[in-house]
């Protein structure tokens, strides 16, 4: 929704604007607005929608009242100017994700956990399968995230031409990468709309390799001027997270001075500074670039997974989404047939080591539904275990490895003097001492102090209350099983 007045805190403020004398370059005029409140300026860009009608958004981040004033080198747009007062914000609007030491939260302050799936064109489908895929979202209360793409993707169980694209034109007659075409961008911004009205962060893919249409080619005018485009459009929404590329360095043709550029004109273009990053195939970018906010990370190779999440963090002292760690599935790629079991047993150990891991289904279906590509309806098991993922994450309020508390060979995380999990994953001790000094059992190093103790059955979804105990007495019998973490509250 966009409002025109008493404007909801981080909702959409929109002005629009007939033109009758239309430049003969409409998406390339020079037309932004100054909006000012209390001696601070915000400068937010306008774009051309269609029709003859120029739209400016802004997206207040304080509430009272707020003036702006327009600039354009076309006379129509220039020169306007007027106000608008910022309310208390829509329920359920808690601002924009921003990073929190190694965590996340909301303007708000309200904590963050984004664990996320991946759906990549689910755009780029049916409505009846959009709204499916929205249908299962909601459903699905473990994941405040989703990994999409702004262009379509052509690959394995990707074979079919969506109704709209980015831009004008067609696959047979070619497309005009200079001339958006504001029907899919209204899509677009409808798909991310109904997405927040769930809670879901809307993590938007604005190039990959996967392509036939031309998109992941265009010259470097034509990537700036579609990177500005797209944020003047949607930085009035709080819900949007820019990751500069799925597997950027299968873009060969791209330079790390290429990815920097990009940023660029993004933190340009975006007065709201919504999160950002990159996401890997092989290497990783360099993290430490002060543009990234967080690191996005693939999997190293088809075992090592998330056992290193918590070396990551601590080499690049940002918060880690483990966005590609294989998926529950049964197709022929090592990365999509894994178990709903190993697919949770990586999701945990990346959780307990500081990290937040993603989801991804890959199910054979004769119709080539897979969600990973196309959204849909949700086969698998783990799904449901991240619900239980996530209610334990709200439970402990976001936890960080902690080395000096783990022993040589199970990790534990938690907040220091307040919450410890230790995680056993594959292994399946009948007991663990965790008062012991015995090498080979280890010290786990707990502070002093009574402590309630709980077994989690992590896949079982159980939590198994064993009383209160005192830290030289931190002994716990186990069921042998695997997949099993036990959670220790100081008292």
């Amino acid at each position: 929704m966009f409002y025109n007045n008493n404007v909801p805190q981080w909702s959409a403020f929109e002005l629009s604007f007939k033109v009758q004398n239309l430049p003969e370059k409409p998406f390339d005029t020079m037309f932004k607005g100054v909006f000012q409140k209390d001696n601070r300026k915000m400068t937010a860009f306008g774009f051309y929608d269609g029709d003859n009608v120029y739209k400016l958004r802004f997206m207040p981040d304080s509430m009272g009242g707020w003036e702006y004033e327009t600039i354009s080198e076309l006379p129509e747009l220039s020169g306007k100017s007027g106000q608008f007062t910022c309310i208390s914000p829509v329920e359920g609007n808690h601002g924009v994700a921003r990073v929190k030491g190694r965590h996340f939260a909301y303007d708000d302050g309200k904590p963050l956990y984004p664990l996320g799936t991946t759906a990549y064109a689910w755009i780029h489908q049916p409505e009846t399968m959009r709204r499916q895929t929205l249908e299962s979202l909601k459903n699905t209360p473990g994941f405040k995230k989703i990994r999409m793409c702004v262009f379509p993707k052509h690959y394995q169980f990707n074979n079919n031409e969506p109704e709209l694209f980015a831009f004008e034109g067609n696959l047979k007659d070619g497309f005009d990468y200079t001339t958006p075409n504001p029907r899919f961008y209204g899509l677009l911004e409808e798909c991310i709309q109904d997405l927040h009205k769930i809670g879901m962060e809307a993590d938007l893919i604005l190039f990959h390799f996967y392509d036939h249409w031309g998109f992941a080619n265009m010259d470097e005018a034509c990537n700036h001027r579609y990177l500005k485009y797209i944020t003047a459009r949607l930085s009035c929404f709080p819900n949007i997270w820019w990751s500069l590329a799925n597997e950027y360095d299968l873009l060969r043709h791209l330079t790390e001075q290429d990815w920097d550029g990009f940023a660029r004109v993004i933190q340009e273009g975006d007065y709201a500074n919504h999160l950002m990053s990159i996401h890997n195939c092989y290497g990783f970018y360099n993290h430490d670039k002060p543009w990234i906010t967080h690191c996005s990370i693939q999997r190293q190779d088809v075992y090592r997974t998330t056992e290193y999440t918590n070396e990551w963090i601590a080499k690049w002292q940002k918060p880690a989404t483990l966005d590609e760690i294989g998926y529950e599935g049964d197709i022929d790629w090592g990365w999509g047939n894994l178990t709903a079991e190993e697919l949770m047993r990586r999701s945990w150990e990346a959780f307990v080591r500081g990290g937040y891991p993603g989801h991804g289904e890959t199910y054979v279906s004769e119709d080539e539904v897979l969600w990973w590509s196309k959204g849909g309806i949700l086969k698998g098991q783990s799904p449901a275990r991240y619900n239980f993922l996530m209610k334990i994450a709200e439970e402990a309020g976001g936890i960080d490895y902690l080395p000096e508390r783990s022993p040589w060979d199970i990790p534990v995380g938690g907040i220091e003097n307040k919450v410890y999990i230790a995680y056993f994953g594959f292994s399946r001790p009948k007991f663990r001492a965790f008062h012991s000094d015995h090498p080979y059992l280890g010290r786990s190093n707990f502070p002093e102090g009574n402590y309630k103790v709980e077994i989690i059955d992590t896949w079982n979804m159980t939590i198994t209350d064993c009383g209160v105990m005192a830290r030289e007495d931190l002994y716990v019998d186990l069921p042998g099983k695997q997949y099993m973490a036990v959670r220790f509250t100081q008292q």
